[in-house]
């Protein structure tokens, strides 16, 4: 069975939404609920798959009429490595589930261009130290940040502190220590396990605030990171970049990706200075532009643009993706969240359709 076999009216759609679909070349167990998805390229396909590190990849299926896309981040080295991502099985995930345990090699997907900038700019004359703080599949980017660095900056180090439960839950072990033996002067890996006595105490446990702070105070000083990129569940992330705030690290120098986050709590109706509730939204999306209106106390305006346009891009709805991006470029609007946009992009105006209502009367878009 393959990702395509449901070939419903969405296949225009995936088309115009700009995905290509594209035949899996392995799949490869990396743990008990985890494996790692190679696409193969042809040449037509190459330029436009080009990645930098610590993007990710939207993946699609049609299952029964009801599209599903999940993002997954690139896992390999920017600089020459395959398009690979990692998939773990998530309770209940429909996508998850049917990757881990039905997706063979000779299968296809549909797949979105590489997106995301999670990961740093590299320069083969700089000399830097990156920071990298990881939990279970937040390894994902952090692998392709990793292994591009050493590969790329011939003078960089990078520091990684990895999270798991025991050591079988560790994605990636063998390709780590692969790396820590091609760069043993460059690369310092520091394992931590919550569920599995090791012999450093400080290495045992889970990665929360205190647990960072012994770990500044001994073998991570922050003042010899130069970038730090945290990248697991939503408590390590935010709190990781909490304790690095509080020993003094500059806000524009640490760098967060969540894989998910809790739905944020319904908006309260706001006050209005007239009867009209509603906005007229103007998007303009693959060339083409398309108004409608939009219920300031409603939907999302990512919701009531796919009513009409449902080309419009997307993955999580759910803040975390940064796939439905927008400039602002006439109007406002207000997002419920935001865990995908640094501040220079919103400083900029850009922000995320899934999570913006309008707060002006007329409100116009450009999608990224």
């Amino acid at each position: 069975m393959t990702a395509t076999t449901d070939q419903t009216a969405p296949d225009q759609v995936a088309a115009e939404a700009g995905f290509t679909r594209l035949r899996v070349a392995a799949v490869d167990e990396l743990t008990s609920d985890s494996v790692a998805v190679t696409f193969a390229l042809p040449p037509e396909h190459v330029e436009a798959f080009r990645f930098s590190p610590g993007q990710h990849l939207t993946l699609r299926r049609v299952v029964d009429g009801q599209d599903l896309r999940r993002t997954y981040s690139v896992c390999a080295s920017a600089a020459g490595g395959p398009l690979r991502v990692a998939v773990k099985r998530l309770e209940g995930g429909a996508f998850s589930t049917w990757v881990t345990d039905a997706l063979r090699p000779g299968d296809e997907l549909e797949v979105l261009p590489p997106a995301g900038r999670f990961g740093p700019h590299l320069d083969p004359a700089r000399s830097q130290r990156y920071g990298l703080i990881a939990a279970g599949s937040g390894i994902t980017p952090v692998l392709s940040i990793a292994a591009t660095v050493l590969d790329v900056e011939p003078d960089s180090e990078v520091v990684l502190v990895y999270g798991n439960r025991t050591q079988a839950d560790v994605m990636f072990l063998e390709e780590l220590s692969d790396l820590k033996d091609r760069f043993p002067a460059r690369l310092q890996v520091l394992h931590v396990l919550s569920r599995e006595e090791q012999e450093s105490e400080l290495l045992s446990g889970r990665i929360d605030g205190e647990r960072l702070e012994r770990l500044f105070a001994t073998l991570l000083p922050v003042n010899d990171v130069d970038e730090w990129y945290l990248c697991g569940p939503f408590g390590m992330v935010t709190g990781g970049k909490q304790t690095l705030l509080d020993a003094g690290v500059d806000p524009s120098r640490v760098h967060v990706e969540l894989f998910h986050a809790d739905a944020p709590p319904p908006r309260p109706p706001r006050e209005h200075t007239g009867d009209e509730t509603a906005s007229t939204v103007t998007v303009v999306l693959h060339g083409r532009t398309s108004t409608l209106a939009v219920d300031r106390d409603g939907d999302c305006v990512l919701d009531r643009v796919l009513a009409t346009r449902p080309d419009a891009p997307y993955a999580c709805k759910g803040g975390v993706c940064g796939t439905c991006r927008a400039r602002v470029v006439e109007g406002a609007v207000e997002m419920d969240v935001n865990y995908a946009l640094e501040s220079d992009e919103l400083a900029a105006g850009v922000v995320l359709t899934c999570q913006s209502h309008p707060t002006t009367d007329t409100v116009r878009l450009e999608f990224l």
